[in-house]
């Protein structure tokens, strides 16, 4: 409390120059005190073999209990502060909206109540023990990410809000400029990007040694798959494999150009609010090697040499005319401002243009190429995307149904959409742009007895008509 008063007390005061805040950042700090002491002192917890219990007295009765039979995660959290005394805050859930929270417990109590909790006996014969560990070298595909520019701009952001509070903004962007001598505008603009650039490269590199720091996936004797990381806090989150439908590999464009891909989980149990990335990551950013040894060791078969089905030139001309449209929109919109405003504008435009359409054009043959589905043993294999192309490897078994969709535009060239609806993961994962006739035979032969009677039913209809 202490922390978080001081963090934003402190600019508040130096800019208004005002003491009241003291008195008020010494009293949130005595109510958070407090209430965080009747909170530990009110709260009793209980684990019997068929429930985990919480309950909290004090001027209201709360009383929480979850079925041990319906517990999917429990997971660890440890802030440096928690590291400090020896705690951690464990989070067990069942795998919707249902949570309970103890924080802080003994690291060591946390770590045999989470033991306790996901216990499970195993059917099958994998070996236990650890999948794969973290390696320094993986560092450099963080620079590589969306997240490097943001941070950059994000810092400066931040030092002239900071500048604005005490009213020396405007100062501080002539000292930039001034800085660089006699150079043009433009030029003292573009090196301050360059600056903003690699600031963000230097955050991300940070960020993701903070996030993966002592990175470990580990096979476990309960049947459970669990990630550990973390440099200053440390996470540890549980996967049960009996849960698990299959994996996703993740390959955002700038990865994809260095080599790299990550793995995610494609499980049942996860929390839909806590769904974000890293928390269903099975492996961070590697090499492409890498991250098909892991998928191979947590899927129990490779399918990294499935040889997909292409789709047809069909799907390649609408992206081309997508990606020619999106290209084309900003560059429209500045032609007609220069007609009516100024000719800057209108060499803009045209500058934008001879940028925008060839690497538009570039993108859309990148995302038909990346097109693609197959089978391997009892997974579903599709493939999308270019900006972030994503292989998902599916249980066949997991998937519960088939959306078949056909736009005007889909349904004259022969082409069709057709979506595995499954209760893992996000809940659906499409077969973009196949070809119809192709589509319905793979999508039947994936999945018997699900699309079959609506084929069954269909096949006289047609009979009849012809």
């Amino acid at each position: 409390m202490a922390g978080v008063a001081v963090s934003a007390g402190t600019p508040v005061a130096i800019g208004t120059r005002s003491l009241w805040l003291l008195p008020a950042a010494a009293l949130l700090v005595a109510a958070g005190v407090l209430a965080e002491y009747l909170r530990w002192r009110h709260t009793r917890f209980r684990c019997t073999a068929e429930r985990l219990e919480i309950e909290f007295r004090f001027a209201v009765h709360t009383r929480k209990s979850l079925s041990r039979e319906r517990i999917r995660t429990a997971d660890l959290t440890a802030s440096p502060l928690h590291r400090a005394f020896g705690v951690a805050a464990l989070t067990i859930g069942t795998g919707q909206q249902d949570t309970i929270t103890l924080s802080p417990l003994a690291r060591a109590d946390a770590e045999a109540l989470r033991t306790e909790l996901l216990h499970r006996s195993r059917q099958d014969s994998t070996e236990d023990g650890p999948i794969r560990t973290f390696d320094p070298r993986w560092i450099r595909y963080a620079p590589v990410s969306f997240v490097a520019p943001a941070l950059g701009l994000a810092a400066f952001g931040s030092l002239f809000k900071v500048a604005d509070w005490f009213g020396a903004g405007g100062r501080l962007l002539t000292w930039l400029l001034g800085f660089f001598g006699d150079l043009p505008l433009a030029a003292s603009v573009l090196l301050l990007l360059v600056v903003a650039i690699v600031a963000g490269v230097a955050g991300a590199a940070g960020l993701f040694t903070e996030m993966w720091w002592h990175y470990r996936l580990d096979r476990e004797p309960g049947g459970t798959l669990r990630v550990r990381r973390g440099l200053l806090t440390t996470r540890s989150t549980t996967i049960e494999e009996r849960r698990l439908r299959g994996v996703e590999l993740v390959e955002p464009l700038g990865a994809r150009l260095a080599g790299a891909a990550r793995v995610d989980a494609i499980a049942t149990g996860l929390r839909r609010d806590d769904d974000k990335t890293e928390s269903k990551t099975l492996l961070p950013p590697a090499p492409k090697t890498v991250a098909h040894d892991v998928a191979a060791q947590v899927l129990g078969e490779r399918v990294e040499t499935v040889a997909l089905v292409p789709h047809p030139p069909a799907a390649r001309a609408r992206r081309l005319r997508w990606a020619v449209a999106a290209a084309l929109g900003p560059v429209l919109v500045l032609l007609v401002l220069g007609a009516l405003l100024t000719d800057v504008l209108l060499v803009l435009g045209g500058v934008l243009a001879l940028v925008a359409l060839p690497v538009a054009v570039l993108l859309a043959l990148d995302a038909h190429r990346g097109l693609g589905h197959g089978l391997r043993g009892r997974y579903l294999v599709t493939r999308a995307g270019t900006v972030r192309r994503g292989t998902a490897v599916l249980a066949r078994d997991g998937v519960i149904g088939w959306t078949v969709k056909q736009s005007v535009f889909q349904r004259r060239r022969g082409l069709a959409t057709f979506t595995a609806t499954t209760a893992a993961g996000s809940g659906a994962y499409a077969i973009r742009d196949a070809a119809a006739g192709e589509g319905l035979v793979f999508a039947d032969g994936a999945v018997p007895e699900v699309l079959t009677p609506f084929l069954e039913a269909s096949a006289p209809a047609e009979a009849s008509r012809t």
